[in-house]
């Protein structure tokens, strides 16, 4: 749920990149963070691990502009990749506006994909939302790996609510600005509706 400041004239919303472990959630942010004006971004925050990989979160800040004298901030979070954090990821989905879901296009990693599904929508439930309720939008990344599920097997396995998809190589950029610009205007809309 977004949370608005009257006083400071600013909301403020949750978008969380959810995945598997190493499917690109991380490079995501860190690809938005170099690609971003420093007049619009915050600091990206990550906790990795040795092996630099996410065991809480990432998080940048975005200034996006403003709607009706408000200044509308976009949080962006990724949650760790492995289920054994489960209760960071629960913390993190707590007020969630959207989700960008980061599927590993490479057919070895579908389970792992399919088990970071499931795991969404429980979490999900758990702090009170609905997978079908939420704006969600799905990247299917890594096309350019060898071996990768067709992207009409990936929303046959995937996109059963029809959300907005895109291909990505996020570690070059590829779709994580359209990704980023669909969950914002996604996100919006569903302020706008609920005002």
């Amino acid at each position: 749920m977004s949370f608005v400041d009257h006083a400071a004239r600013e909301i403020n919303c949750k978008i969380v990149y959810y995945g598997a472990g190493m499917s690109g959630k991380t490079t995501n942010l860190q690809y938005i963070y170099a690609q971003t004006s420093p007049l619009v971004k915050g600091e990206l925050v990550s906790l990795p691990t040795e092996k630099e990989r996410t065991i809480y979160f990432d998080f940048l800040p975005l200034a996006v502009g403003e709607i009706r004298g408000y200044r509308i901030r976009f949080h962006l979070f990724s949650v760790p990749g492995q289920v054994f954090y489960d209760a960071s990821r629960q913390a993190i989905l707590n007020g969630v506006d959207g989700i960008v879901f980061v599927v590993d296009s490479r057919s070895r990693r579908m389970d792992a994909n399919l088990e970071s599904w499931d795991n969404l929508s429980i979490n999900l439930n758990l702090v009170g939302q609905a997978i079908e309720k939420i704006p969600l939008i799905l990247q299917y990344n890594k096309r350019d790996s060898k071996n990768v599920v067709s992207v009409s097997d990936l929303e046959k396995l995937f996109n059963k609510y029809k959300s907005p998809y895109f291909e990505a190589v996020a570690k070059d950029g590829r779709g994580v600005f359209d990704t980023l610009k669909t969950a914002g205007k996604l996100v919006l809309k569903s302020l706008r509706n609920a005002t």
